[in-house]
């Protein structure tokens, strides 16, 4: 059994749903002090943060990021096997984290295990970054690590995050960038009152719907040769008190806009609530900005990459800023070049991942 697939079965035997770590950061901890790593625990919360380092502190600083937690299984019933107990089958894992991301987080401390048995004095500093925060409000996590990392002067060069991107085969996909994530959590206020005499009422979800569809109709902003399109997405809507006969008093709807750099998160605030005033609405709406798009340019991190993967690949890698959004946003704005490769993305988060 390689030293990957029985590290990896470790990790996925420890139930870590967010944000519980579960004991996988203790485990990779003593195997890289081991290895001549310096450790630190950064804990915030209930969420646990790994920092490992090997080197001079100077730079060039290469990280490998990533997270130990996992989403919830589901129901144990719906699973092949038990999802914390990993098993192979047909040459394939099966496990909770297989692919997302306790695969890539094995292969991370092997290849750092193997490089600095390989070149004890090398140059420049190897690092790990791993959070339990991931899958979850990613509050405490990463974000809180790159807070405290701004506020020592922690200098980060090139990062390497694990996260599944492939697609049909590992390394045919290179993330070089994300667009950015903001999340309206809208409430639209109205009269409560009975169905049959709708002029002592006021319904809220009559008095939003052209506004939600002007939201929705909107093209925000056209793709350019390195981002996607900017897209809302609304993704719950939510009234009445289950009663057929009452006009609901309150209208709460939750919807998600994925930006390219042509916009900002503040402007794209002030575009929504200027449509959501111009429709009269009484509304009140709180937001999340997950993260701002980032982009990584040509540089050796790029090309390194593109030449590993072609190798292992058998084809150059498509290189692109699509999908959703990784702990790379948070790190990105520390002036760090960050790329994404990670296994085949086909099973994350679902049954027999």
């Amino acid at each position: 059994m390689s030293e990957v697939l029985q590290l990896a079965k470790e990790l996925i035997l420890r139930p870590s749903v967010t944000p519980d770590d579960a004991g996988c950061q203790p485990l990779i901890a003593e195997r890289l002090r081991r290895a001549g790593f310096a450790c630190e625990s950064l804990r915030f919360g209930e969420v646990d943060n790994l920092w490992a380092t090997h080197g001079s502190g100077e730079g060039p600083v290469l990280v490998l990021l990533g997270h130990t937690d996992v989403v919830p299984p589901g129901p144990r019933e719906a699973w092949a096997s038990d999802p914390f107990v990993p098993e192979v089958r047909d040459g394939v894992l099966y496990g909770r984290g297989a692919a997302d991301m306790k695969g890539s987080v094995a292969a991370f401390v092997i290849a750092l295990e193997r490089f600095v048995a390989a070149h004890p004095d090398h140059r420049g500093t190897v690092a790990l970054l791993l959070t339990s925060d991931e899958e979850g409000d990613a509050i405490d996590g990463v974000r809180k690590v790159a807070s405290v990392f701004r506020e020592r002067g922690q200098r980060i060069d090139w990062c390497i995050t694990g996260e599944p991107s492939s697609t049909r085969v590992l390394g045919d996909l290179l993330r070089v960038g994300r667009r950015g994530s903001l999340t309206g959590t809208l409430t639209v206020r109205g009269v409560q009152g009975h169905v049959a005499y709708p002029e002592k009422a006021r319904n809220p979800v009559h008095a939003a719907l052209p506004a939600l569809a002007e939201l929705a109709a909107r093209r925000w902003a056209d793709g350019s040769e390195t981002f996607p399109p900017t897209s809302l997405q609304i993704s719950n809507i939510h009234a009445g008190t289950g009663a057929s006969n009452v006009i609901p008093g309150e209208l709460q709807v939750l919807f998600n806009l994925r930006y390219n750099p042509h916009w900002t998160a503040a402007a794209l605030r002030a575009e929504c609530e200027a449509m959501l005033q111009a429709h009269g609405l009484d509304f009140a709406i709180h937001w999340h900005e997950s993260g701002e798009p980032f982009f990584t340019p040509e540089g050796p991190l790029r090309a390194a990459a593109r030449e590993v993967l072609a190798a292992h690949a058998g084809a150059v890698p498509e290189e692109s800023t699509g999908g959703g959004t990784s702990d790379a946003r948070f790190i990105a704005p520390l002036g760090a070049h960050c790329i994404e490769v990670g296994p085949v993305n086909a099973s994350i988060h679902q049954v027999d991942e």
